[in-house]
């Protein structure tokens, strides 16, 4: 159902926006992002040590989280597209399985879980009423529970056995941004830490992760320049009806979570899939009318990435064989992808496991744009609420 405000919330949030400077809250709230990526991660690293400092936060003893034996991440939404990035993270820094399920479908399956996992619950607001379900059916499982989330002292905060906040600050628009780049630092912290306490990582290479974590502010306020350029690719594609946002590996949250905003806030159908599921019938789609949006940024330290890299320019090249109109976020210093697409939004280069967060601000502000040039209600677009807290 749709949330109702009264009057009052609403001449309350006017005078707030009017003090902010920003004609939306869904605006300001993506240029809060080099504020929200600080204040969630700076308290919680120690460059000096090498060290990830989460330990009472999380709550649960060194001896258990070296005993794990999965992960379990459950969410909806924005939050699951986090979660899915997070799988990642925990794979390849932690050397632990990860499954990550819709929290509304979590307790159609029997979920096999219990003693030796940790099941992580994300929620902006903290009251979501599937993520809730799913952490009591998880606790009840046996199972140890963290939960992330935005607002302090909601329910799902102090049902959880450990909880990490994501320090972004009030989130009044609907679509969330802010809320999720934190969410994603936080899931990268957590991996990060498991690391630690489990030995998988020296505290050189830590340390390393560190430097790129604390630099991410700063990144994301170069990302933030590129605003004029989004706006510019909302006005070329604001009558377009239908999108198709690809990614690969930990990219293709990203184009998930960048499809979604555009359905949310502009109505406009858009589709996110991994780019090597492209082949299996979204191919049929492409023409002339139907741009693809493609993260094909590159981290050039990392082998796996080039590779990825490589594929995905190969089927921006398909695409464009079958008339496509191609906008891509790539890394500075690409050069391949903006001979092949027709738009390139470039982003500061920063390690795979990281891109994520870049990669998704110009995606929110081309969403934004494109509603504001609709003419469309921005922050409290139709039948969407901030908390969905019925099931």
């Amino acid at each position: 159902m749709p949330e109702t405000v009264g009057s009052t919330d609403a001449n309350s949030r006017a005078e707030l926006l009017k003090a902010s400077g920003f004609p939306h809250f869904m605006l300001k709230e993506i240029f809060d992002q080099p504020e929200s990526l600080r204040d969630t991660i700076a308290p919680r690293v120690s460059l000096e040590k090498g060290e990830i400092l989460i330990a009472e936060e999380v709550r649960i003893s060194v001896e258990e989280l070296r005993a794990l034996r999965r992960i379990n991440v459950v969410a909806s939404g924005t939050s699951r597209h986090a979660g899915l990035a997070g799988q990642y993270m925990f794979q390849q820094l932690a050397n632990l399985p990860a499954e990550v399920d819709y929290a509304s479908e979590f307790e159609y399956r029997n979920p096999q879980i219990g003693r030796a996992e940790i099941t992580i619950v994300i929620t902006q607001s903290g009251e979501t009423a599937d993520t809730m379900s799913a952490q009591r059916m998880a606790k009840q499982k046996g199972s140890r529970t963290i939960a992330i989330s935005n607002v302090v002292g909601s329910t799902i905060a102090r049902e959880a056995d450990g909880v990490l906040y994501t320090h972004a600050g009030p989130e009044i628009s609907i679509a969330s941004t802010k809320a999720f780049t934190a969410q994603i630092a936080v899931l990268f912290l957590l991996a990060g830490y498991l690391a630690q306490v489990r030995e998988d990582i020296s505290s050189d290479a830590l340390r390393g992760w560190i430097q790129e974590l604390l630099a991410l502010p700063e990144k994301t306020r170069t990302v933030l320049k590129t605003a004029d350029q989004c706006r510019q690719l909302a006005d070329r594609f604001r009558k377009s009806e239908d999108f198709l946002f690809l990614g690969r590996a930990i990219h293709y949250p990203v184009a998930m979570d960048g499809a979604l905003k555009l359905k949310e806030v502009s109505y406009i159908h858009a589709e996110g899939y991994p780019a090597g599921e492209a082949k299996h019938g979204p191919t049929a789609l492409i023409d002339e009318d139907l741009p693809v949006v493609m993260i094909a940024t590159c981290d050039q330290k990392d082998h796996g990435s080039i590779s990825r890299y490589e594929k995905s320019v190969a089927d921006m090249r398909g695409f464009k064989k079958q008339s496509a109109k191609v906008i891509a976020i790539a890394s500075e210093g690409d050069t391949l992808v903006p001979a092949v697409a027709d738009h390139t939004i470039f982003i500061p280069q920063t390690p795979e496991l990281l891109g994520p967060i870049l990669e998704m601000i110009p995606l929110q502000m081309f969403a934004y744009y494109v509603a504001v040039v609709r003419g469309l209600d921005v922050d409290r677009p139709r039948n969407l609420s901030k908390s969905v807290t019925s099931e």
